[in-house]
């Protein structure tokens, strides 16, 4: 994921060298009492070694032996509304990001807003998911791994996602309807079930559940912290992490 620039390493040497001479200088001193000696010894050591570390790290900067690569994905959340699916990949995101990875969060609340035209039939809301994928794909190729929630209700959809990933790992949120409704802060699922909202997942919209999902969360009974470790400890089988 990460370069390391000559200006890193040589910023690395003279740090690590400050010290070192600095405890020869002092050694020698104190063995031999003669602070020229001391000096002297510490002025030869430092330019040499500093030379022989610098040509070291360079040269280990150029061997693959060791190294794993760690490729990007697309983690990607699907299920129906209030299920958890947020709060879930927020604590992926959380934990991932703690550990330096490059990754860019994209949700249905943040980014549905950029496209304010967009609506919620069939068709609209295909091609809505499809360009989120599109998004996620791109980022992918740039060495950038995605954590995305999306209700996206159709099999079809969600396919030509994984089609424009390169590694895609769909996770389905299980969590049953009517605890999803409990949950509903907003009074949505109400709401729909009163015809006061239209098209809405799980009432008068279908949700066609994903048939095999590299991972299925039912987020009933668990904390979002404990499903995020579940999903991360899938992310290191799997090497992502």
């Amino acid at each position: 994921m990460y370069k390391e620039k000559h200006s890193r390493t040589v910023l690395k040497t003279i740090t690590w060298r400050f010290t070192a001479t600095v405890t020869t200088v002092t050694l020698v001193w104190l063995f031999t009492g003669e602070v020229g000696a001391a000096l002297a010894i510490g002025g030869i050591e430092v330019f040499l070694k500093m030379l022989f570390y610098y040509l070291h790290e360079r040269a280990w900067d150029a061997i693959n032996f060791g190294r794993e690569e760690v490729e990007p994905f697309v983690l990607w959340f699907t299920g129906l509304p209030d299920s958890g699916k947020t709060t879930i990949a927020d604590a992926v995101h959380k934990k991932l990001s703690e550990n330096g990875r490059k990754i860019e969060r994209l949700d249905s609340h943040t980014v549905r807003a950029l496209f304010p035209a967009t609506g919620f039939s069939r068709e609209e809301r295909n091609r809505h998911i499809e360009r989120v994928g599109y998004l996620a794909g791109i980022l992918e190729q740039n060495n950038i791994s995605v954590i995305a929630s999306f209700i996206s209700p159709y099999k079809e959809s969600r396919q030509k996602v994984r089609d424009l990933a390169g590694n895609f790992i769909e996770v389905y949120v299980n969590t049953p309807a009517e605890i999803c409704e409990q949950r509903d802060a907003k009074g949505n699922w109400r709401k729909a079930r009163r015809g006061e909202i239209k098209q809405f997942t799980g009432v008068d919209d279908p949700y066609e559940a994903p048939e095999k999902p590299e991972l299925t969360i039912d987020a009933s009974d668990s904390s979002p912290q404990q499903n995020a470790e579940v999903i991360v400890g899938y992310l290191k089988k799997r090497k992502f992490v």
